[in-house]
């Protein structure tokens, strides 16, 4: 079946429908929104003109927000990793006290990011924020502004993007073979001659892949330069914005999300080529588990003891103060100092009983839950027949499919915005931009790449002899995928489905662009908020509302991953009981049928 042509999936009508429609919306939403998009710069008039290049190298402005950007880009690439390796090493790697303790804190970037992490960090330490209010009393003569500009931004991303090293290179580094770090011990390595010369060089692909995600992170950054970058550090996304509402300086809007998407994919490239250049994997013909290891020097234990807790203190603390003063009054928040009687659940009740606190939260759960379910459900057959039928065409549209990976979003939404601002035949001559479908397609569209990967995985894990079983016995295609496949991919559908709603509940990067005025999400209200659009009591709400979202992330994160680590480990202690305590079982799948259970993807 892997091998099958191009001309036996057009012997299928159910496939050349999905093909149809796929082909329509490859078209409609990712092909000519960014062809669009260049057409407009280059070729505004019909022909060739240079007209945006030169007023882009005019503006000063514009120009200063390309260099701010790049300098964010490869600034947070260096700090990234730095911070990234150490407290993986510390929670994963060295013997450290309280290591559980500190994986807790380090792992709060899980469970809040975004818009909501850069108001949390500005409402604490910005000039009017409750860490700078207790500095005031302590040094009156310092800059109340002090949190702001590239600093701060650098900061909050470094903080913000670690979750990557948190997820890929912690799992990476489990996956060292501990046979070759004991073989240079016995030749009589240091530890930090182990460290860089055995375990650290075994990360690299890993590695690689995270420095590439925080460069793009950095070069399309919006809503950290936009809350903390004031008027003196501003990128090339938030100026995309600013052009963007402006119909004459769309061009220059345009040809910075170009550059944008240029960058990324040069970026892309580059580190491909690199990451070919090596070979980083383990000769052991038997691995054994790693185990870890005890700094033997005691002033480097104790240098890194101490530098652990310091960053359990910077990951921990925004957490802590936002849940305490989501419920203070006024008067704490304004002053920045809470005692048990400024404590109350007034906050919560105005959220979760008015109109105007509730609504921006329903939007955003309601634009969340249609996404993830229409990118999940629809790509549960193009997955399939991707899966499936391995050719050129299937190639060339799994290709097509990936290109919100390898463009920013800023690039995406400005695309869709030119294109149908007015009627286009594409969509049945409709204008979607001012609506609020639109916002729906672009939330959609960004999800394709990681929903299609994700969904490939889990079909790729299902035996194929089931199937087949299924035909020899008459089966038609579509039963065989409803009474077959589907049951064994449901689960994992459900986690992604779980991890798109949960990844969009506080989206502002694509719901700037494309929200409709009446229709804000949450994102934009926290936004607002920050700049003081609502006083204290927007402040309030948002401390609220991102408790909200932490207590739902973090569900979401437990169905997805915790409960799965549990099944895992239980099953694991029950391999390990003798036979004669091994709990009785019925016969399981694998014996049954001789196929393995599909697994969910990013367990």
């Amino acid at each position: 079946m892997s091998g099958a042509s191009a001309k036996s999936m057009l012997r299928s009508p159910f496939i050349l429908i999905v093909g149809t429609v796929l082909t329509w919306f490859i078209a409609a939403f990712l092909v000519w929104p960014n062809l669009n998009v260049l057409l407009a710069t280059f070729f505004p008039d019909g022909s060739f003109s240079g007209r945006a290049a030169e007023k882009l190298f005019s503006s000063q402005r514009a120009m200063k927000s390309l260099g701010n950007s790049f300098l964010l880009a490869v600034a947070l690439s260096v700090t990234v990793n730095v911070v990234g390796i150490f407290i993986v090493l510390v929670t994963h790697y060295f013997k450290i006290r309280g290591s559980r303790i500190l994986f807790l804190g380090y792992a709060s970037t899980f469970i809040y990011g975004g818009i909501v992490l850069a108001a949390g960090y500005k409402f604490i330490y910005g000039d009017k924020g409750i860490v700078t209010a207790l500095l005031l009393k302590v040094f009156p003569g310092m800059d109340a502004a002090w949190f702001s500009g590239f600093f701060a931004v650098l900061v909050v991303m470094t903080f913000a993007t670690t979750t990557n090293h948190m997820l890929f290179v912690a799992n990476a580094l489990k996956g060292v073979d501990y046979q070759t770090i004991e073989a240079a011990k016995n030749l009589g390595a240091s530890d930090w001659t182990i460290l860089r010369k055995v375990v650290l060089p075994m990360l690299k692909p890993t590695l690689f892949a995270v420095t590439i995600l925080s460069f793009l992170t950095g070069l399309g950054a919006l809503s950290a330069p936009q809350v903390l970058g004031g008027r003196d550090f501003q990128t090339i996304t938030p100026m995309i914005l600013t052009f963007t509402n402006s119909p004459t300086s769309r061009d220059l809007a345009a040809l910075l999300a170009v550059i944008l998407g240029v960058a990324t994919i040069l970026m892309l490239a580059v580190m491909t080529r690199l990451e070919k250049g090596g070979t980083y994997y383990s000769v052991s013909k038997v691995s054994s588990a790693l185990q870890k290891q005890q700094i033997t020097n005691p002033a480097a234990n104790a240098a890194v003891h101490v530098i652990a807790y310091l960053l359990f203190a910077v990951y921990s603390l925004p957490v802590l103060l936002i849940v305490l003063y989501s419920f203070a009054d006024g008067a704490a928040i304004q002053t920045g100092q809470l005692s048990p009687g400024s404590l109350t659940l007034d906050n919560y009740t105005r959220v979760l009983t008015q109109e105007a606190g509730l609504r921006p939260f329903i939007i955003s759960v309601i634009y969340s839950a249609l996404a993830a379910v229409i990118a999940v459900g629809g790509l549960l057959f193009v997955a399939r027949l991707l899966q499936k039928y391995r050719n050129w065409v299937s190639s060339l549209f799994e290709y097509l499919l990936h290109i919100p990976w390898i463009l920013p979003s800023a690039l995406l939404a400005l695309g869709l915005i030119i294109s149908y601002d007015h009627p286009n035949p594409l969509v049945g001559g409709a204008v979607l931009t001012g609506t609020t479908v639109i916002l729906l397609i672009a939330f959609v569209t960004v999800k394709i790449p990681f929903t299609l990967r994700m969904l490939k995985a889990s079909f790729a894990s299902v035996n194929s002899s089931l199937e087949e079983a299924a035909a020899i016995m008459g089966a038609k295609t579509l039963y065989v995928f409803r009474r077959v496949l589907l049951p064994l991919v449901l689960p994992a559908a459900a986690a992604i489905a779980a991890l798109n709603f949960n990844s969009m509940l506080d989206d502002y990067d694509t719901a700037i662009f494309l929200a409709h005025p009446l229709v804000q999400p949450l994102g934009l209200v926290i936004k607002a908020n920050t700049d003081g659009a609502e006083g204290v009591e927007g402040v309030a709400n948002t401390f609220v509302y991102t408790v909200l979202l932490m207590v739902i992330t973090g569900l979401t994160m437990y169905l997805v991953y915790g409960r799965s680590s549990r099944r895992g480990a239980k099953g694991k202690r029950a391999r390990a009981l003798p036979a004669a305590t091994a709990p009785a079982a019925g016969p399981s799948l694998t014996e049954v049928t001789g196929t393995k259970e599909p697994s969910a993807p990013l367990r």
